[in-house]
């Protein structure tokens, strides 16, 4: 176990390592932020901090990355701001290159951008979501020769950026996209110094044949437009996964602007990349010598991939199910504006799922989360965010071009990455008066040839769209089994018939959402109102709570229990299905959408195995169960503090576990041991029928995977008592932790009995001193939310004797709690 943390360490490690070189600065604090626009960047320049208590508008305080609708993403009262924002800062420039360039190098910015320093505009970009740079050499120049530099700003350099998120139908992704169009400076901005011959990329193709004996590597660059001509040393050393060098090469090369074949190397059996083994190899390029060289430092890995032709996967000459899940850019409490720790956090909780692949969905996304991949064994879709909406004019299109041709030639190194994603539902009409599928699909053929021509490696792929299915190479309809169309028992059968429609079929987007904190003793009641065989695709109107045909997202209770039994379900039947490459659970994690507002959390898309803020829900460890080799068991139910039936009934307990056994405990009590057998369902044959006593219950498991055991323990009480409709409100304290209160409201009926199905809405406020931790999209960090069992907490700052916090409920007395 130790060697497996230390090489989990060592991993991270390496993902760390900048990928680009010279010297470089992340611009993290110093910041001030205005969200609102300005009458022109003059406004901006004045010293930051300069407390003039006459000048508006009033700026904030900031550290990068920081994202405008950290809080009114999922506010329930308003609409999430869509507008332009400034931010400004000063730099201290001292480029220890003579004749170097400095750059000011964006890893993304939502989602039009503007770049000044002082007056000067330096450089703009649209699109939110791949890396850019701004040469900023001269414009400092000419500020360091003006009398502000000396006298007002002592110095330094203003740098001033105006970040645009307005809704704009000639820009991709379409605001009728099913996630937030972010602004902001929401990925890390770098100060980067680089001396006068530099590299603008570097692209290191490994290549093994299907055995795994003949590598090869081929490394060109590009050199940047402001290089002088003449000629300059260089040298290219390929190191081993253990840094030994494995190949280098010393030579002499003409610097001029443009492309350079720079030595393909031989390697012979080299370690090959796998989920299971990430063998990463590094390409070194030294251009120059001395302290005005040059260098670089790309991650490599070499593999071969393969979609069979009506066929599964395969990575270095075997089979592998893809086991998949999603990403979105999106966390409690500060929206896009993820830092470097909380990506490596997530992408770890999902390699500790057992996932060997990720969708990115629906843009291109940080370095950071591609090196992790890399690092951590993921394989990836990546897809440019031409989303929803149909097909805009010739701005739109080469945006949508630019983008696909950033994202290939910035992430082309990462072994992780097998596809290039060209769309996704595209045909959803809306933003435009004209629908036309001719169009869509010579876009799309033309989206095809350009991925082919900067990447033939990798295949291309597309989500929801049968019109254009036989353009790409890997194509993925619409399944939702059980969630948006028919019952969760059809999956297999549908899956089959499409992957009978195209040369290769790859199945991503299918779960649920369910309300964390919510359970239910009859989760699959819903299924009987819907008639099977009538198709388990996603149609306009599908993701509404109110009208059409019955279908489990509407008609269900959104519960974290029948979300597991589906996943079961599936992951039973991916076990069985041979000539399946793999499928992606959408999403991992909760995130926030503007086009729901009405569901338990307001503004959330719920089909996270985890809450926005990582809480795993109880469908985190039914993934486990199947996907991960580390002994694990997990009884169903640590979030359901109260179950509900008659006296002496029989109540099924599952135990989701990937251990060979497991024995049961209940109140101290053997209920027997059984075998896993995946597809004894419900989880894998680990369930038990056992009688629970009125009041407090213990229930402990212990499993057995050969010598290893693990055992898990829950405790919950046992309500025998009906109860009728909700007719009170009761709030009280029920924690203190970490300087922070925690309060639950509970819905009981006229005979005082709680009623433990209760979904109602509650309404937290606060009067006083301190502040609710609310807008964070989760289910216990918002201040509307329906109740999970008739109760649901949230968490506040509080002063003793100060702080008054109150919880209200449509037809019902409102209750006050003074603290």
């Amino acid at each position: 176990m130790r060697s497996k943390k230390l090489i989990l360490v060592f991993l991270l490690l390496l993902c760390l390592q900048p990928a680009f070189g010279q010297r470089r600065q992340r611009l993290i604090t110093n910041w001030e932020f205005v969200r609102q626009d300005l009458g022109g960047v003059w406004e901006a320049v004045r010293p930051v901090g300069a407390g003039n208590p006459e000048s508006v508008p009033l700026w904030e305080r900031v550290t990068l990355p920081h994202c405008f609708n950290a809080q009114d993403a999922v506010d329930p009262d308003v609409n999430y701001y869509q507008g332009p924002g400034w931010y400004r800062t000063q730099l201290t420039v001292q480029n220890p290159y003579a004749g170097g360039r400095t750059l000011l190098h964006f890893e993304g910015a939502g989602q039009k951008t503007d770049v000044y320093i002082h007056t000067t505009k330096v450089g703009s970009h649209v699109g939110g979501y791949d890396e850019w740079a701004v040469d900023v050499t001269q414009a400092i120049a000419d500020f360091q020769k003006t009398e502000a530099y000396q006298k007002q700003f002592k110095g330094q350099i203003p740098l001033s950026i105006r970040c645009d998120n307005t809704r704009d139908l000639e820009m991709i992704p379409s605001d009728l996209s099913d996630f937030n169009i972010y602004g902001g400076l929401y990925r890390y901005v770098n100060l980067q110094y680089q001396p006068a011959v530099a590299l603008s990329q570097l692209s290191a193709k490994a290549e093994v044949d299907r055995a795994g004996k003949a590598g090869t590597l081929t490394v060109k660059a590009v050199l940047p437009e402001t290089v002088g001509s003449g000629s300059a040393p260089y040298s290219v050393r390929l190191l081993d996964p253990r840094g030994k060098p494995v190949a280098q090469f010393k030579g002499t090369l003409a610097t001029k602007p443009g492309e350079l074949d720079l030595p393909k190397f031989a390697v012979k059996s080299p370690r090959l990349w796998s989920p299971d083994a990430p063998q990463l190899y590094t390409v070194q390029v030294t251009v120059g010598t001395g302290p005005e060289a040059y260098q670089q430092s790309e991650k490599v890995g070499f593999r071969h991939i393969e979609f069979v032709e009506h066929g599964p996967f395969m990575l270095n000459g075997k089979r592998l199910l893809l086991r998949g899940t999603h990403r979105h850019e999106d966390h409690a409490g500060v929206a896009a504006a993820m830092t470097e720790p909380m990506i490596r956090q997530e992408m770890v909780m999902m390699k500790r799922m057992g996932v060997n692949f990720i969708r990115l969905g629906h843009y291109q996304q940080s370095r950071i989360v591609l090196n992790l991949c890399d690092s951590l064994g993921i394989t990836v879709w990546e897809e440019i965010p031409w989303c929803r909406g149909g097909l805009g004019g010739p701005v739109y299109q080469q945006q949508a071009k630019r983008m696909l041709r950033n994202m290939i030639t910035q992430h082309y190194n990462h072994a992780s990455i097998i596809i290039w994603g060209l769309g996704n539902e595209n045909d959803w009409p809306g933003d435009f008066p004209e629908f036309d599928k001719q169009k869509i699909r010579a876009f799309m053929t033309e989206l095809n040839d350009l991925s082919h021509q900067l990447d033939a490696s990798r295949y291309t792929a597309i989500r929801r769209c049968d019109f254009c299915k036989d353009i790409v190479d890997v194509y993925s309809p619409s399944i939702w089994a059980g969630w948006y169309r028919g019952i969760y028992t059809e999956y297999k059968e549908t899956s089959r018939k499409e992957f009978e429609g195209v040369k290769r079929f790859l199945h991503v987007e299918w779960g649920g959402d369910s309300h964390a904190g919510r359970h239910s003793e009859n989760p699959d009641n819903a299924l009987a109102k819907i008639t099977a065989g009538q198709g388990a695709d996603e149609r306009s109107g599908d993701a509404s709570l109110f009208g059409g045909s019955a279908r489990v997202s509407k008609d269900g209770d959104w519960s974290e229990t029948y979300l597991c039994n589906l996943v079961d379900w599936h992951l039973k039947e991916q076990e069985t299905m041979p000539w399946l490459s793999g499928a992606a659970y959408w999403p991992f994690k909760d995130f926030s959408t503007p086009v729901r507002p009405d569901n338990p959390v307001p503004y959330m898309n719920q089909k996270g195995v985890v809450e926005r803020d990582f809480t795993p829900k109880e469908a985190y460890y039914v993934f486990q169960s199947y996907w991960t080799p580390q002994p694990m068991a997990h009884i169903y139910g640590h979030g359901w503090p109260v179950r509900w039936g008659d006296e002496g009934e029989l109540k099924m307990v599952k135990v989701y576990s990937n251990c060979e056994q497991a024995e049961l405990f209940v109140n101290g009590k053997s209920y027997g041991s059984k075998q896993r057998n995946s597809q004894d369902f419900p989880a894998a044959g680990l369930h038990w029928n056992v009688p629970f006593v009125a009041g407090q219950n213990q229930v402990k498991v212990v499993a057995r995977q050969g010598k290893q055991t693990v055992q898990d323990e829950i405790s919950f009480r046992y309500q025998t008592q009906k109860w009728g409709k909700p007719t009170k409100l009761t709030l009280e304290k029920v924690a203190d932790s970490n300087g922070l209160t925690t309060v639950e409201a509970k819905l009981y009926d006229a005979q005082g009995v709680q009623c433990l199905d209760a979904a109602n809405w509650l309404e937290f406020s606060l009067a006083g001193a301190g502040q609710l931790l609310d807008n964070l999209g989760t289910s216990s960090g918002s201040r509307k939310v329906q109740a999970y069992n008739g109760r649901a907490i949230i968490r506040l700052q509080a002063t003793p004797g100060q702080t008054s916090v109150a919880v209200q409920s449509p037809g019902l007395p409102a209750v006050v709690l003074n603290l």
